[in-house]
């Protein structure tokens, strides 16, 4: 197999740990160069990692002809731009979740890689780790019996952030993330509840500002129908007073607990008792995912998570939050 020599546009904090390592360590992949608009900061990530090549402009990485396909690492924001970018020049895209801040920028950067005849992965790595391929095995083995709900809470404390200074972290700014913590947080489940359970249909929701201490939601609701029958509900609070996440898949002769972002063991309830499943996540939690995907470009295996897949997700965050930004708009 050959090596697929990556570049990285936005090497910010998730390239440190969670994913640039990733594709240093992965079998037949090496990080070639990376890009920050500021260029200090990417020749300071370059010379740590050991990364030959650093950019402060995004096309002459995604020009350069030693890159062979590129990671897109920047807030959603600039998704769409890059993705588009990456299409022309022909070469693979790797995106972070969320894929971008609407279905519409999804839908577009479908159809530029299709256009283009090149493959669209995004970076919902819990797809390919070993605690969510648990829960999967159970449910496919029908040890809870058929499937009839699902369960989500996830609480959090508020992020940190200075309204005085009118300074926010673009995690709770719209017009960079497409909204709030709830995009960032609620994807990652939504798309595991989409491997595990099949796609969701039909999704409702109420959302609202209760703290208000930026201008983003932090607070969501929602009602969940599946393609498979399955009905859900989530809560997802981002102004609590502790953390808390647990979700719950409930069939006719038993149910299982598992978190999203926890180490906790996995429970497995039914009549006969109560059975554990410890948790140990790999340190590079998307080094997993990326070799997946180095071997599906080397004509091996296909990628779990694809355009299309985390489109979907997408779709059912716009679908729940539909109703909140209709009324923001009008105030």
């Amino acid at each position: 197999m050959k090596t697929i020599h990556w570049g990285i546009i936005g090497c910010g904090d998730v390239t440190e740990v969670k994913s640039g390592p990733g594709f240093q360590n992965a079998k037949n992949s090496q990080l070639v160069a990376v890009m920050r608009r500021n260029g200090e900061l990417a020749k300071d990530y370059a010379l740590r990692h050991n990364v030959p090549k650093w950019y402060d402009d995004a096309q002459k990485l995604i020009d350069d002809p030693d890159v062979d396909a590129v990671y897109i690492a920047t807030p959603p924001a600039f998704h769409k731009e890059y993705t588009l970018k990456c299409a022309q020049a022909g070469k693979p895209v790797y995106v972070e979740k969320p894929m971008a801040r609407n279905f519409e920028e999804c839908t577009a950067m479908i159809k530029a890689c299709e256009d283009a005849g090149v493959p669209l992965f995004v970076a919902y790595y819990r797809r390919t780790l070993d605690g969510f391929n648990k829960v999967k095995e159970l449910i496919d083995s029908g040890i809870i019996g058929e499937v009839r709900l699902v369960t989500v809470n996830l609480y959090r404390k508020p992020i940190k952030c200075d309204p005085k200074s009118g300074e926010y972290p673009w995690r709770v700014i719209p017009k960079i993330s497409g909204g709030g913590e709830f995009l960032d947080l609620a994807s990652h489940t939504l798309d595991v509840l989409d491997y595990i359970l099949g796609p969701i249909k039909e999704a409702v929701g109420f959302a609202d500002n209760q703290a208000k201490l930026y201008e983003a939601e932090d607070i969501v609701t929602a009602s969940l129908s599946f393609e498979s029958g399955v009905k859900g509900t989530g809560t997802w609070c981002f102004s609590s007073f502790s953390d808390y996440d647990i979700n719950e898949i409930v069939g006719n002769l038993g149910k299982i607990s598992f978190s999203t972002y926890g180490s906790e063991p996995i429970l497995l309830t039914t009549l006969k008792g109560i059975t554990k499943t410890n948790i140990i996540k790999p340190v590079h939690i998307q080094q997993q995912l990326i070799q997946v995907v180095v071997n599906e470009l080397n004509g091996i295996g296909k990628s779990p998570s694809t355009g299309v897949s985390a489109a979907r997700t997408t779709w059912v965050m716009d679908e729940i939050l539909k109703n909140y930004r209709t009324r923001r708009k009008q105030i």
